[in-house]
């Protein structure tokens, strides 16, 4: 893909449904009694491959063009699946599937791409064998594939170590097995999905959010529902970027989630002086929705940090963007989970920033970025869909042609990104 400067994006656009709320609607859908049906799901390459792996234990999922059917069969629905689950390159369907794996009477294998096998997983085994899952790294290395047999699950209390949406939903969902009480208590509070759709369907599940805590308690009846996914913010984040700092630009993207835990990138943009202007906000099925209207603005550096990472990680590549064209210096902390995404980001970042000329210097938790021009430069993406979709926005303000390599890449999380910019140009 190649792209080059522009200006004057204008106009109304809506993004895919949410990644993470579209990977458990099928998840708790297989494990509820009756139907789940669900509207807006994100039809990606990540949420597909859970699709495909409950699919593989028995579940009926039915798919249309605007609807996704599942016909859960409960908690104890799941059969043994033939063949190794294959997750692809998604690590929410690794680590959410193995917290309801560690549940089950069969035995199971998880493997994906090797990226995906690449990734920590010692920091959802540790856990689950504190509550008596029998789950082993097959290469002994900590990371998939995966081995998962029936083991006597017990509630525990889990301090967890990092702010990991995954890892504190992988501990719940076991939860729903174990004998006793299950509680995650995390250093601050990452993204609530789980615990907000286990409680619609039907969960006992209660949270202390000035605890940060989330308890479950086990084997409820849980029941389908009808979903409508709210657009994705993460996917909205880009176009609100391009809002920004393209010249003579404004742009309604609408029905997008504004979780306060996935929502730092919003006021990120306020902070660095973005004219951003939420409209008509609402609430479906405990998560909050708004429009959100963005016009061209003057940005200015700033620091962050602390408790506002968890709630904006991966929309940290697209923030330096961001940070790369504004006023002053931005300096990021707090962000070494960056490493251990698809990529590690703090290092794919920085290489293609400083290819596209700007002054950034990583740091072993985030970076240091001094705004200035951008120019034109082949990013290697290394199959990193957020990267591929960052950089896209760098190029539409850079001096000459930027080629986006492997932009396909994009499919994992949004399969029609660059088809919406025809929509404002």
């Amino acid at each position: 893909m190649e792209l080059a400067g522009i200006q004057g994006l204008k106009g109304t656009v809506s993004v895919p449904g949410d990644k993470s709320i579209s990977h458990r609607c099928i998840m708790f859908g297989s494990i509820a009694n009756g139907t789940t049906e669900i509207h807006n799901f994100l039809k990606g390459a990540d949420c597909l491959a859970t699709i495909r792996c409950f699919q593989s234990m028995g579940i009926n999922i039915e798919e249309t063009d605007h609807t996704i059917t599942v016909h859960g069969k409960g908690l104890h629905g799941l059969s043994a699946p033939l063949n190794i689950l294959d997750v692809g390159n998604s690590g929410t369907t690794t680590r959410l599937l193995s917290g309801i794996l560690a549940g089950q009477k069969f035995e199971s294998k998880l493997s994906g791409d090797e990226s995906l096998n690449s990734r920590p997983m010692k920091r959802i085994i540790e856990p689950l064998t504190m509550m008596g899952a029998n789950i082993s790294s097959i290469l002994r290395n900590g990371c998939a594939p995966l081995y998962i047999a029936p083991g006597n699950l017990h509630g525990i209390h889990y301090d967890s170590p990092v702010s990991s949406a995954q890892v504190k939903s992988c501990i719940l969902l076991a939860g729903l097995y174990a004998e006793g009480e299950t509680s995650v208590t995390e250093p601050s509070l990452s993204r609530n999905h789980t615990e907000l759709m286990l409680k619609e369907f039907g969960a006992d599940i209660r949270t202390l959010h000035s605890l940060s805590t989330a308890y479950i308690k086990p084997y409820p009846k849980l029941y389908g529902q009808k979903i409508v996914v709210p657009g994705d913010i993460s996917s909205a984040a880009y176009f609100i970027a391009a809002g920004l700092i393209v010249p003579d630009s404004e742009i309604l993207i609408e029905h997008v989630g504004i979780n306060p835990t996935r929502s730092g990138i919003l006021k990120v943009c306020e902070d660095m002086g973005g004219d951003i202007t939420l409209l008509n906000e609402r609430c479906e099925a405990g998560e909050k929705i708004a429009d959100i209207l963005v016009r061209t603005s003057s940005l200015h550096g700033i620091t962050i940090e602390g408790d506002i990472i968890p709630t904006l990680i991966d929309e940290i590549p697209i923030i330096a963007v961001m940070a790369a064209v504004a006023d002053g210096t931005t300096v990021i902390k707090d962000a070494a989970e960056l490493k251990v995404k698809e990529t590690d980001r703090i290092e794919t970042v920085t290489d293609n920033l400083k290819a596209m000329g700007c002054n950034v210097t990583p740091t072993e938790d985030g970076m240091i970025i001094t705004g200035g021009t951008l120019h034109g430069a082949s990013i290697h993406t290394l199959l990193d869909h957020r990267i591929a979709m960052a950089f896209s926005i760098a190029a539409l303000v850079a001096d000459g042609t930027t080629k986006i390599l492997d932009s396909k890449c994009v499919d994992v999380s949004y399969p029609t990104f660059y088809d919406t910019f025809e929509q404002l140009l």
